[in-house]
């Protein structure tokens, strides 16, 4: 016996409905892949983004209970030309403001994740942080952005040097 036509709709629908809350779910708890492990070396990341080619590194320094930390993961990190964009260009790690996790920041220092954030003065989250290849930090940007675009210009930003000459606001003011 052939399937009807409205069953064969529905399957197809709870199909679809399917796929989009395991999609849903992931970006909610950040089962996704934006952020690279953190495996308590920083030192060893920026090796690890000098042997990829890439330009450095970005620490987003969140907590769980950071609603904006929340609504960055859930809206603009999953999306893939966010990803791509990151991806190819820095080491990304998150570190949490509260953590008490031992790490090795830039310098070799051995330290608790929360006595890092402190000395990088990430003391509202979430705080995205660009370092050099060097651990040095070249732009420091403290809240979310308003949208994927503006974390994309963000990054750009940063790619294209323009942290030298003009500040993010003012970057974000000319024509993209």
């Amino acid at each position: 016996m052939a399937f009807p036509n409205f069953l064969r709709t529905l399957c197809g629908l709870l199909v679809l409905l399917s796929c989009m809350c395991a999609w849903q779910s992931r970006a909610a708890t950040g089962d996704f892949a934006f952020f690279d492990p953190n495996l308590g070396d920083l030192q060893g990341d920026l090796q690890a983004a000098r042997s990829q080619g890439k330009m450095g590194m970005l620490i987003m320094f969140e907590m769980d209970e950071c609603p904006y930390c929340r609504r960055m993961k859930e809206t603009v990190f999953p999306r893939p030309d966010v990803q791509t964009f990151f991806r190819q260009h820095f080491v990304i790690i998150a570190v949490d403001v509260l953590g008490d996790v031992k790490m090795r920041d830039p310098a070799g220092h051995e330290l608790r994740e929360k006595d890092f954030a402190r000395s990088m003065g990430a003391t509202a989250t979430p705080t995205f942080v660009f370092f050099d290849l060097d651990g040095r930090v070249l732009v420091r940007h403290v809240g979310a952005t308003r949208d994927a675009k503006s974390f994309l210009r963000l990054g750009h930003y940063v790619v294209e040097g323009a942290y030298k000459n003009k500040s993010f606001a003012e970057y974000l003011r000319a024509p993209s």
